[in-house]
């Protein structure tokens, strides 16, 4: 099979975008999910951290980040599903000379509300949101979180000052959440224009106050747009979940075997149920015992449940980031996550059972998903 033998798709094609330290790769199959045919790699020797899938207003349009430490980060977008990109210079993100900042990498693309087709936003590093309001072409830093008078205070967690998660409220167009290593949550009620931090009840293992207002190293947030007040959080130590829009938050890791972790996905249509993958700790950030376990809760973080069904349970010293799970919509929905050692795993029955969709890939930073047309 040539690298880009998948070029094409068709309507109803599930399509599972990866993103790898060395260029994305998509993956394509039909509805029952059980082949699939790989186009890539796109971007060979770019780090891709971030991709997005944007069909709103009629689009088919994908969304990628290139990092390169020698070249620089850029967005770049395709409108026949990977077949061309555009130039770096056409979708330009950077930061105002007066902000005395450069754009070192884009970790995550985030699409705004359904009746905002041409809004999207991105995260940054060093620490910093930016907004489009016409699909991409033009970008503005949200100048309430860019000067926040905590930002000088702000601490990089290992993997530098980023801002890796945005959580849109779907029925309030003023209030979103976004999370920063190693700054924590912050929550805007007006649309950017004042930002409040909202840590109450994550703890800061790593500090001498374990409790600060920020500081915390938040690695995932997520939600449910049917239930958007309704938040869960996987910590740098620590599993949280908040039913007041991040105001507090409550312990919920019952049954895991460490809080340690990075990946998390919401189930597209269970309000209840969410993915994580536990790493035993971080100066050892492997899964626990050396065994591949994905951990479903059903109630809301009251219990959870290990899935392992296809998944090998020896020697396996995996680890899975922060961006490197998701979901499909599909009804029962896929499941897909990847690893820092290249191998893709995708559930087609909701975690139930799983299978190797491939094994050798560089290692793994982002799994996006679409459903085309759907």
């Amino acid at each position: 099979m040539s690298p880009r033998a998948a070029s094409t798709a068709a309507s109803g094609d599930v399509v599972v975008m990866v993103g790898t330290m060395k260029g994305a790769f998509f993956f394509r199959g039909e509805r029952t999910r059980k082949k699939w045919r790989i186009d890539g790699p796109h971007f060979p020797g770019f780090a891709i951290y971030a991709l997005m899938y944007d069909a709103r207003g009629g689009k088919n349009r994908m969304f990628a980040a290139a990092n390169n430490s020698f070249i620089g980060s850029s967005l770049r977008v395709s409108d026949d599903f990977g077949k061309t990109w555009t130039e770096p210079e056409q979708y330009p993100i950077k930061f105002p000379e007066s902000s005395g900042r450069a754009l070192k990498q884009i970790w995550q693309i985030t699409p705004g509300r359904a009746d905002e087709p041409d809004v999207i936003y991105c995260g940054v590093e060093p620490a910093a949101l930016f907004e489009s309001r016409d699909g991409g072409e033009n970008w503005k830093p949200v100048e309430g979180l860019l000067n926040h008078e905590h930002q000088p205070k702000w601490q990089p967690g290992a993997g530098g000052l980023c801002l890796h998660t945005i959580v849109v409220d779907p029925k309030n167009k003023q209030r979103m959440l976004i999370a920063i290593s190693a700054a924590g949550n912050y929550r805007t009620d007006d649309g950017g224009k004042t930002w409040r931090a909202r840590n109450v009840g994550v703890r800061a293992q790593f500090l001498p106050d374990k409790h600060p207002e920020f500081g915390q190293c938040v690695h995932k947030v997520v939600h449910h747009p049917n239930n958007p007040q309704r938040l869960f959080l996987q910590n740098h130590w620590g599993l949280y979940r908040s039913d007041d829009w991040g105001d507090s938050w409550q312990d919920v890791a019952n049954g895991v075997p460490s809080d340690f972790g990075f990946a998390m996905q919401m189930h597209p249509h269970d309000i209840e149920s969410v993915y994580i993958v536990p790493i035993e700790s971080d100066y050892f950030r492997c899964t626990p015992e050396a065994k591949l376990r994905v951990y479903r809760t059903s109630n809301a973080g009251k219990s959870w449940e290990p899935l392992t069904k296809g998944l090998p349970q020896k020697d396996a010293y995996e680890t899975i980031l922060r961006d490197a799970m998701g979901a499909d919509s599909l009804k029962p929905a896929g499941i897909y996550f990847g690893t820092r050692s290249g191998k893709l795993f995708g559930s087609s029955d909701e975690g139930e059972s799983w299978t190797e969709m491939a094994d050798g890939l560089p290692p793994i930073v982002c799994v996006k998903t679409a459903v085309l047309n759907a």
